[in-house]
């Protein structure tokens, strides 16, 4: 029989973990009770240096149901990426399977015993895909939208509107651990775990509580990760511009000595201005894509620890539970 966790990252949640604990609990426990997962399944909240008191209702919630509910509080603010790795490095050697889940449960829970049934039907990764955006605003999902699409027409396989609701089986979640790169973005790395992908749709619920934790800051800096992390399309693309504006530039040059050998070579500055601000347009933002490849190897370089481990909740490591700091 499964035995599944469920990995839920946390940051400054307090509210929406009141409403949260209680529906995953009585979620787990049913699916307990009609054998579809061991007894020995659990949950397992990651407090992401939250400054409120997210970690106390983990604690609180631990202290209940001490089986099902553990908890791993981080030392630092480290992101949801980093969070949510922390929790599946955790749940590698003890789970056969590991379904990450938002905090404020948008995420459909329906959808959940349809990933259990397509991964007992041999899939090694399901993956929660979203209906609709109807529940952003307007400005949100287009920024969606343009992320996923760009991403496709640069060659990356992603699966449209899918964030980090999926289903990890034991060999996917040890295939995860053999990428050691710090700037991550599992989305991008899902489809490279294995080739067993299922997909299941589910209906974007409302926040349960709380506020949203990604900013519009936050959506920008993770899209503009996963495209310098999974890709080198940003480079060759600036290879292309450069070679059509040499291409350009030589046939601006053979015209002008057409035009200065018939007579008919105008004096003015348009012809000296605009090449000036379309190259030097050109030079800094091949400059900026630069930088961002740069600043992903200077970071990579120092190899240093994507999370840190503050404290753990007192039944999380016990039985044979082991837990890696990365």
């Amino acid at each position: 029989m499964t035995n599944l966790a469920i990995i839920v990252p946390c940051y400054n949640e307090e509210e929406a973990l009141k409403f949260t604990i209680p529906k995953l609990l009585e979620l787990l426990k049913n699916l307990i009770s009609k054998n579809l997962i061991s007894s020995n399944s659990f949950l397992l909240f990651i407090d992401d240096g939250s400054d409120d008191n997210t970690w106390k209702e983990i604690i609180l919630a631990c202290c209940k149901e001490p089986i099902h509910i553990k908890g791993i509080r981080l030392a630092i603010n480290c992101g949801h990426q980093s969070a949510l790795l922390c929790g599946l490095n955790f749940s590698s050697e003890n789970c056969d399977a590991a379904i990450s889940i938002d905090a404020d449960l948008q995420n459909g829970l329906d959808a959940i015993p349809l990933m259990l049934d397509a991964f007992k039907n041999g899939a090694e990764i399901v993956v929660g895909v979203r209906t609709s955006r109807d529940t952003d605003t307007v400005l949100k999902r287009s920024l969606s939208n343009g992320f996923y699409g760009a991403m496709n027409l640069i060659g990356v396989d992603l699966v449209k509107n899918h964030a980090d609701f999926r289903l990890l089986s034991k060999k996917a979640l040890i295939n995860l651990k053999l990428f050691p790169e710090k700037n991550i973005f599992l989305r991008g790395l899902s489809p490279k775990l294995h080739k067993k992908i299922e997909v299941v749709q589910y209906v974007c619920e409302k926040r349960i509580a709380g506020q949203s934790k990604y900013t519009y800051r936050k959506m920008i800096s993770l899209a503009l990760n996963g495209i310098t992390s999974l890709t080198v399309a940003p480079l060759r693309l600036i290879f292309l511009l450069g070679l059509i504006v040499f291409t350009i530039s030589l046939m601006m040059i053979v015209f002008i000595l057409i035009s200065a050998a018939n007579g008919k070579a105008l004096p003015g500055w348009a012809s000296i201005i605009l090449p000036v601000y379309l190259l030097g347009g050109l030079i800094m933002l091949s400059i900026g894509i630069l930088g961002e490849y740069i600043g992903k190897v200077f970071i990579e370089s120092k190899n240093r620890p994507r999370y840190l481990i503050d404290e753990l909740s007192p039944n999380t490591v016990k039985e044979g539970m082991t837990i890696n700091v990365e």
